[in-house]
């Protein structure tokens, strides 16, 4: 039994017009996707996927990526991506789940999930704000995600898993490019998080300045699809 993660899967088997095919390195991407995951995941492993999973504009829409996701091996925790225009109330989906018998998907969302005696946890995540007026609504959104992710966490410990086993998944990074998102890394510092994991950023260039590695005691993880050349990435 194996826990694996990978973000932005970005799957349009719902609409072909959106494929990432057109960007370097991400040539066939949907059937390497798959390839790799079968090869690698077992019936009994658990993969967390970061966000941005499909370009499906509403439920409906993103229901044959939901399909191909629930046709591979394992069980599939998601949470949100900047991208995930399909996602909706947690009522609705997890109605919509049960309705298209999508059995191996569950969300992260306000909640965590345990396995073995780690906790997952974790929501999207948000850019840092700057304070100005003209960014009084982004502000909104990261308070409000900043939120989500003590209330994940704190749901964790609630249920007896100790904060060293406490495991972060997110969309977007903490730190990207000398830039520090110090409203969610004051959640991290204070629950003394030591693993987490992000996707969101693409391309060699960017990758280049995605913190990955230990840094202030927690250990960072790129996850983003096209940087780990979509190959599921063991974390145990």
């Amino acid at each position: 039994m194996s826990l694996w993660t990978i973000g932005d899967l970005h799957l349009c088997y719902s609409d072909p017009s959106k494929t990432m095919s057109i960007f370097v390195g991400w040539d066939d991407y949907q059937e390497r996707i798959e390839r790799n995951w079968r090869e690698l995941v077992a019936p009994e492993d658990t993969v967390v996927l970061a966000g941005d999973i499909s370009w499906g504009m509403s439920l409906q829409q993103a229901e044959p990526d939901f399909r191909l996701i629930d046709s591979l091996p394992g069980q599939k925790i998601i949470l949100k991506g900047n991208h995930d225009y399909w996602w909706t109330t947690v009522s609705k989906m997890e109605r919509f789940f049960a309705e298209k018998e999508l059995d191996t998907i569950h969300l992260l969302h306000n909640n965590h999930y345990t396995y073995g005696d780690h906790a997952i946890c974790g929501t999207r995540g948000w850019v840092s704000g700057t304070g100005d007026d003209k960014d009084a609504q982004n502000e909104k959104v990261l308070l409000r995600e900043v939120q989500r992710l003590e209330v994940s966490i704190k749901s964790a410990l609630d249920a007896g898993i100790r904060q060293e086993d406490i495991i972060v998944f997110m969309h977007y990074p903490p730190i990207f490019s000398g830039n520090f998102n110090y409203d969610i890394l004051e959640v991290l510092y204070r629950y003394r998080i030591q693993k987490c994991y992000y996707g969101h950023i693409h391309g060699r260039n960017a990758h280049s300045l995605c913190l990955t590695g230990e840094y202030d005691g927690i250990d960072f993880h790129l996850i983003a699809g096209d940087y780990l050349q979509f190959i599921p990435e063991k974390i145990f």
